[in-house]
């Protein structure tokens, strides 16, 4: 008997349909064009930085490069180029990942600077068959700190036979040291039309009906990752047989329908919470995942506020629900939709951490459906102050009341008496005038240690509402400045500049205290009754002058006689005395 064929392991999509040149590499047009022209014209640098998200061709990109610098042609006579023919010994090889001479090196097993030395010790000799020795290390930001700086000389001056091509999703993370001596190329992610482009021919290829609307959500899913949205075409097409459509990736990714999607948004925007809750039960016993419908819903809020302010968005959506968005779009208002925008975000952060998602999106349903028709508070202070209820917010029409207390949050706010409230005055914040006034507003407002510094260790030059200019003493705390024009702004609702000065200033107010009170002690001495008394007395001498309202205490102490003055005698102070509070 003739022995059976041995019949080939399969291989996934994202392998088997994998780019082998740059002609077949998907959504990378601008780094493609650089790397053809540095190719055509010879300069080759000696380090690449592939950067970008996940499934984006990083390592197959470095694989071409590769295939590209060692490729000697069908006639074994070729130099580097830009199209490798696939043919040659080196471009087989390297496309089965038996190269001697290619290394790949995966960083986030082998992360340690012993990797790096052996990488090390290699790069000295010249490659076996190949052209250039090429190390492709993948996820380079895995490398430990003492790897870098070990490959660092090397990356700076390596042998002319050798090159580096590094990939990374985490470019964050690799030091400014190995970024400056790579050239740097980021892959974006694949546009949506250009997955699904893709995604056709290779259905076609596998002989598989799939249809546009499957595509479509297939691409979505894939968020601009080719190798993602390959392996879910792979499953999509073992889950359906060879026939894949929209319900059956719906069903697969555990994905709501875009119409109920749609039917959901419009009931939440319209507060009808009952209805609401049972159609996200209904979703959800069909398959759908709560978190998936809140990004759903986030998702069509974002479409929906784009169509409010570029109606152009819409070109690329099917008729039927490029209507209905537009529908939304001029019935809802900006504030409406901005506020269903926060609330979804807030609830789909509850949501991925609940121990229960869909009570968790139930919830956040609940709490938008009472919001969304809520009117904004422009809306609401106006209608206050003109003593009538406030309006819904503009396009929202607020259901009639329920059987079971439901209802729009407006119908409710418009049946409620309005209690007309007096306005109150506001409280006028203090406005300093003078160096004195700063002084005693911190004084007030319990700032003792910055008084302190104010009275002791800070010469007034300049004062004025506004703006304090003033010089400090060694003692004055370096950043007195910045705390003033800080409190200052705060306290008083004006902006504030306080600006050290080197300008000599005033005497400090401690020095402007003991100034005056000699000034009121000499004016004392000299007054006639003081005079009399003193004489009267002999060996009295005087101990103190307080200032108490617009007069001037004096005490006498009695030294040697014992005998005090009349007790409470008080005399009239100088009209040229000013008043101070020191």
């Amino acid at each position: 008997m003739p022995e059976a064929k041995e019949q080939l392991p399969y291989r996934v999509l994202a392998r088997k349909y994998r780019p082998v040149d740059f002609t077949t590499l998907v959504g990378q047009e601008a780094m493609v064009r650089t790397l053809r022209n540095a190719i055509a014209t010879g300069r080759i640098a000696h380090a690449f930085m592939l950067t970008g998200v996940r499934g984006v061709g990083k390592t197959t990109t470095a694989r071409i490069i590769a295939r590209a610098l060692n490729c000697i042609g069908k006639d074994g006579k070729g130099g580097a180029t830009v199209d490798p023919c696939g043919v040659c010994d080196n471009c087989k090889a390297i496309t089965e990942d038996r190269h001697v001479d290619v290394i790949e090196m995966d960083a986030a097993s082998r992360t340690g600077i012993d990797d790096v030395r052996e990488l090390i010790e290699g790069v000295r000799y010249r490659p076996v068959s190949a052209r250039y020795k090429v190390y492709i290390i993948d996820e380079v930001h895995m490398l430990s700190e003492k790897a870098f700086n070990a490959l660092l000389k090397t990356l700076e001056e390596p042998p002319p036979h050798v090159k580096f091509l590094f990939a990374t999703t985490e470019i964050r993370k690799v030091p400014v040291t190995v970024l400056s001596r790579c050239q740097r190329f980021d892959l974006k992610r694949v546009p949506q039309q250009a997955l699904i482009d893709h995604f056709s021919k290779i259905a076609g290829a596998e002989k598989v009906e799939i249809s546009p609307e499957a595509l479509t959500l297939l691409a979505r899913a894939a968020d601009g990752s080719v190798r993602d949205g390959l392996s879910m075409l792979d499953q999509a097409i073992a889950h359906g047989g060879g026939v894949v459509d929209a319900a059956q990736v719906r069903d697969m990714l555990g994905l709501a329908d875009r119409s109920r999607v749609l039917e959901l948004f419009e009931k939440t925007m319209r507060g009808d919470a009952p209805s609401v809750v049972a159609a996200l039960a209904e979703m959800h016993d069909s398959g759908a995942d709560p978190v998936v419908i809140l990004q759903d819903l986030l998702e069509l809020t974002h479409w929906v506020t784009r169509l409010k302010v570029a109606p152009d968005a819409a070109a690329a959506s099917a008729d039927s629900e490029r209507a209905q968005g537009q529908a939304m779009a001029a019935k809802l208002s900006m504030a409406s939709l901005t506020r269903a925008w926060t609330l979804l975000m807030k609830g789909l952060q509850e949501t991925l951490s609940a121990p229960s998602p869909l009570r968790a999106a139930e919830m956040a349903l609940i709490r938008l459906c009472y919001a969304a028709d809520l009117p904004s508070p422009s809306d609401a202070i106006k209608a206050l102050q003109n003593g009538a209820a406030p309006a819904p917010a503009a396009g929202v029409s607020a259901p009639a009341p329920r059987g079971g207390g439901g209802g729009g949050a407006a119908a409710r706010l418009a049946t409620q008496p309005v209690v007309a409230t007096a306005s109150q005055p506001a409280v006028a914040q203090p406005n300093p005038k003078s160096f004195t006034e700063i002084v005693a507003l911190f004084e007030a407002r319990r700032e003792a240690r910055l008084v302190h510094h104010l009275i002791h260790h800070v010469h007034e030059v300049r004062c004025e509402p506004g703006l304090i200019e003033f010089r400090t003493q060694p003692k004055a705390p370096p950043d007195l400045a910045p705390r003033l024009s800080e409190l200052l702004s705060q306290w008083t609702g004006r902006r504030w500049i306080a600006t050290v000065s080197s300008a000599g200033g005033k005497p400090t107010l401690n020095e402007q205290k003991a100034t005056k009170g000699d000034e009121l002690r000499n004016q004392a001495e000299n007054n006639p009754l003081v005079q009399a008394i003193l004489k009267t007395f002999p060996g009295a001498k005087l101990d103190a002058v307080r200032r108490k309202g617009a007069q001037t205490s004096l005490v006498a102490g009695l030294v040697e006689s014992g005998e005090e003055p009349p007790a409470g005698e008080e005399y009239p102070a100088d009209d040229d005395i000013p008043e101070s509070e020191y």
